[in-house]
């Protein structure tokens, strides 16, 4: 299972954006076993963990959800909200109980078109966990169903 942290919000950007990105932001909890949202589902917010775990899966055709990768403390939760057509690209869980930062994705969208040293640093960060999770869903899903020492590197 790949559990290599994703890019975080804290080493991504700068205090100040930081700052103006947590004026938005709002406490929430997820109990063990809730969805955060589903594939295909509109992406109108997304979270930083504070505290528990997230599994983010994929739909697989004829089989389970493949468990793609497991988020923690200060790890983005949905990247799906910044690019049109704003559509979750998978599924999200909490596997233990979640405490994070939620933020309105309308808003955060907005903020950034009005500062555009904000929205390029935000368009950076969300753009370095997408690539990360891109390589992590390849990896996952080729120890799930490639054929035994098919092997193969990007």
């Amino acid at each position: 299972m790949i559990t290599t942290p994703t890019p975080s919000m804290l080493r991504a950007l700068p205090a100040e954006h930081r700052h103006r990105l947590m004026s938005v932001a709002r406490e929430v909890s997820f109990p063990q076993g809730a969805r955060l949202f589903e594939e295909g589902g509109r992406a109108d917010r997304f979270w930083v963990v504070r505290t528990g775990t997230v599994e983010l899966d994929m739909r697989v055709p004829g089989r389970r959800s493949a468990v793609i990768e497991i988020l923690r403390h200060n790890e983005l939760v949905g990247w799906s909200w910044l690019f049109a057509p704003h559509v979750w690209h998978m599924g999200a869980e909490a596997t233990t109980p979640v405490r994070a930062y939620e933020f309105d994705a309308t808003a955060v969208r907005l903020m950034c078109q009005d500062d555009p040293a904000l929205g390029s640093a935000v368009a950076q960060w969300v753009g370095d966990v997408l690539a990360h999770r891109l390589r992590s869903a390849r990896t996952r899903l080729m120890d799930l169903y490639a054929p035994y020492g098919a092997g193969g590197t990007v």
